[in-house]
């Protein structure tokens, strides 16, 4: 475990409410190609924040790395939903053009 993770872990321990904490080790797993734990970290992150819209873009592209297209699109396409009723048009636009990318493939 890298420092940088074991201290986001300490963190995310002390404020457990924090969505960002548990999207940045989802991130620090998903460097190490830990996709499985990455999803399980950004699972985190959406429970506690439904609307944390680059929490969907991460997790479909882990699902991608695992070779989960099909569920990595079913995960854009709520992150699309929260984006659009947000109004957010740049993760709405991001999370359209991952959908593109891997409903393509």
């Amino acid at each position: 475990m890298t420092d940088r993770l074991a201290q986001l872990e300490k963190m995310h321990a002390a404020d457990p409410a924090d969505a960002d904490l548990p999207y940045m080790i989802a991130i620090e797993h998903g460097n190490a190609e830990r996709f499985d734990d990455a999803i399980a970290w950004l699972d985190k992150a959406l429970a506690l924040d439904p609307h944390y819209h680059y929490a969907y873009f991460q997790k479909a592209k882990m699902l991608s790395e695992l070779g989960e297209d099909d569920d990595a699109v079913a995960v854009l396409d709520r992150g699309i939903d929260q984006a659009a009723a947000a109004n957010d048009g740049k993760a709405l636009g991001e999370l359209q053009e991952l959908r593109g990318m891997l409903a393509a493939s």
